[in-house]
């Protein structure tokens, strides 16, 4: 009888089990958990440059500094060979863009200080001493040595006068008059994170390493655009730009271009429809490497790796059985082959390729960029030797540097062992899933901290923006604080993903929204499948791609018990009229102009499936953003208030499309106003009966 008894309680505790060890993980979240308070703590290693002998890498540290609720960025130096770190600019303001002279005894950067625009600085290595070059009145960018060392190359915005139409009439002295007209006549008139744009173009420049007056290279309305690749004599550079009369309305159709310095000759070195960029010289000056790709006007292509001779004939394709996107470029010491980045199944990887097209991975796991979800990214610098220094995280862990010769990865950097070391975070594993139509889905489950297998707990779908990017195994913000808070979180690669592949990534080609929900909601009931997902509390959030996505699906499904749709695309017609890359979508998303077919545009918006929706959903967009503008969000707010959907409009103050988490603060409050209104339609977890 007391056996009986026992085995009575002993089933009791295992019912109440999971609501038990979900209250006692949320317990444990308040004293050692993931808060919105922890971001102000998380640091990041981007763009390491490793020195010519291999030596030393100087890498920006990106921290966040809680009185200005700003990230602030900084340059340190670390040994390759022992770890041990020094700071090489690290005071007041934010420094980036750290370059290596050809022979490693100095480091050019640019610092912005006291609130002064960015100027390029030089530091030489022996002494310490460092001394600002130049007195720009804008940012200099795509900052690169000559081969001597003796100037350095870079791009910056010359002002212009702005256009003029009629004129107001004489003001009298000492009064107060209204702003004068802003006339607008550029077709790209405005820029997510720039705002809008100011009269003049981008142009090159050189400067002489010790300082002194710049001399302006390039020349007419056009923009020209880095990186910048000096030939081995020192006397041209090659980029690229789109120099053509049409050249506002033909943003992608970029060529590489050939500038001699003495004369100011500009000579033309590809001429197909489509982007051709990113050159490199190489070590010989006989070759140049670069990116590019026929344009079809299809939603994706990868770039591929061309070589050419330096005089822009004979162009070849290096990289045809690769079919991933190459993103980064760089000659080895020796001109035998080229070191590339690529994404591959949501994971970065540096790989060598030989002028035969043969591809040898170098270093996988590259990772970095922004914090709040987990995008692919990251990047890498390669020595004279052959030395790559990267930058590489875990899902438990912003990125740090690491360095290989080719026999393993070394971490040589350790920047949040203090602040996560005490920190109980969700644990996230791959997650198999099979769409609809059979293909296999990458995917990945967070669980919350202290998760007990057997546990049903709410589910958040997270959908990633692009729509063609890549999530990847990174470290991420928002899913740790809404794991923190008791729920499992799904993050997927639904068709039209890039690192998949060009037919992959095209799946969804002037068809989207469509077929990749069908992948979503297999990665949903994947989740439930194994064991951790409720099926009555799942919860749906993305942004950009992902908050159309979020839109679209519940105006499909009643599966969701609430919906967080951030920086959408709520009507087609008038995103692609409003967005600051004016003619992307119409060309590229769909197959003709709005006016031509406006009903394609509007079977594809959400707008068009309101009086379909139930769920509740919130609205988020940032003040700022004129890539899914402001008024994408509030025509979706305002159709959910007239069709009686509970809905919220949030906005995040002074916030672009792409900035919608850089402060801290307005990063912690948004996840902390998702969590919120989930919360609010949340059901309490069902205990699992254990089978006899």
């Amino acid at each position: 009888m007391r056996h009986f008894a026992a085995l009575l309680l002993a089933a009791a505790l295992c019912a109440a089990s999971p609501a038990l060890a979900q209250s006692e993980a949320r317990a444990a979240a308040g004293a050692h958990g993931f808060t919105g308070a922890d971001l102000f703590g998380l640091e990041q290693a981007s763009d390491p440059q490793i020195s010519p002998d291999g030596s030393r890498i100087v890498y920006v540290r990106n921290s966040a500094d809680i009185m200005t609720d700003r990230t602030h960025a900084t340059l340190w130096l670390v040994d390759t060979r022992t770890g041990a770190q020094t700071p090489l600019a690290a005071g007041q303001g934010s420094h980036a863009s750290p370059r290596w002279s050809p022979d490693g005894s100095r480091i050019a950067y640019v610092s912005a200080v006291d609130g002064q625009s960015p100027q390029l600085f030089v530091r030489w290595m022996a002494s310490g001493e460092a001394a600002r070059v130049t007195q720009l009145p804008d940012s200099p960018s795509a900052i690169s040595w000559s081969p001597d060392g003796r100037q350095i190359a870079y791009v910056m915005t010359v002002p212009g006068a702005p256009t003029k139409l009629g004129s107001a009439p004489p003001k009298p002295e000492g009064a107060k008059w209204a702003e004068p007209l802003e006339v607008i006549d550029r077709v790209t008139y405005r820029a997510d994170g720039g705002g809008y744009i100011k009269p003049g173009y981008d142009h090159l420049f050189v400067v002489a390493a010790d300082g002194g007056a710049p001399r302006q290279l390039t020349f007419s309305n056009v923009d020209d655009s880095g990186p910048l690749s000096w030939a081995p004599d020192g006397k041209s550079l090659v980029f690229s730009a789109v120099r053509t009369p049409d050249w506002e309305r033909e943003p992608n159709n970029s060529e590489v271009y050939s500038l001699d310095l003495a004369s100011g000759a500009l000579t033309a070195l590809t001429s197909r429809y489509g982007p051709d960029a990113a050159p490199v010289v190489s070590p010989d000056g006989k070759s140049i490497a670069y990116l590019g790709f026929d344009d079809t006007h299809r939603s994706h292509d990868n770039d591929d790796l061309y070589v050419m001779n330096r005089d822009g004939s004979g162009a070849r394709l290096l990289t045809k059985g690769l079919d991933r996107g190459i993103d980064t470029v760089t000659w080895a010491h020796d001109g035998r082959s080229l070191f590339v980045s690529y994404d591959d199944h949501g994971v970065k990887q540096v790989a060598r390729v030989t002028l035969d097209g043969r591809v040898t991975t170098v270093a996988r796991g590259v990772s970095g960029g922004g914090l709040d979800r987990p995008y692919t990214g990251g990047t890498f610098s390669v020595s004279n030797g052959g030395t790559v220094a990267f930058t590489s995280g875990t899902t438990q862990r912003p990125a740090d540097v690491f360095v290989t010769s080719g026999s393993g990865a070394r971490r040589l950097t350790m920047l949040n062992e203090t602040a996560l070391g005490a920190k109980t975070l969700g644990a996230v594993r791959a997650l198999p899933v099979t769409a609809p139509d059979g293909k296999a889905i990458d995917a990945w489950l967070v669980t919350p901290p202290g998760y007990q297998p057997g546990t049903k707990v709410p589910l958040i779908l997270e959908i990633h923006g692009g729509p063609h990017s890549a999530y990847g195994p990174s470290f991420s913000t928002d899913d740790q604080l809404y794991a923190a808070d008791g729920y499992a979180v799904v993050y997927v690669n639904p068709r039209g993903s890039t690192s998949y592949g060009n037919d992959f990534a095209n799946l969804i080609d002037k068809k989207y929204p469509g077929d990749d929900v069908g992948d979503l909601m297999a990665a949903v009931d994947a989740a439930i499948a194994a064991g951790v997902a409720d099926p009555d509390n799942l919860f749906v959030t993305g942004g950009s791609g992902g908050g159309i996505l979020t839109a679209w699906i519940v105006g499909k499904t009643d599966r969701f018990k609430a919906a967080a749709a951030q920086k959408p695309v709520i009507n087609w017609v008038s995103e692609a009229l409003t967005m600051d890359g004016t003619g992307f979508t119409s060309r590229y998303w769909f197959a003709k102009q709005p006016w031509e077919d406006p009903m394609s545009y509007w079977n594809r918006s959400p707008l068009s499936l309101i009086a379909n929706v139930k769920t509740p959903t919130m609205v988020v967009v940032g003040s700022q953003d004129y890539r899914t503008p402001v008024s994408e969000s509030e025509q979706y707010y305002a159709a959910l208030q007239i069709a009686g959907v509970p809905t919220t409009l949030v906005k995040v103050p002074g916030a672009s499309h792409g900035g919608i988490a850089a402060r801290p603060s307005q990063a912690a409050a948004k996840a902390s106003a998702i969590l919120a209104w989930f919360d609010r339609y949340r059901g309490k977890p069902k205990p699992v009966i254990p089978t006899p």
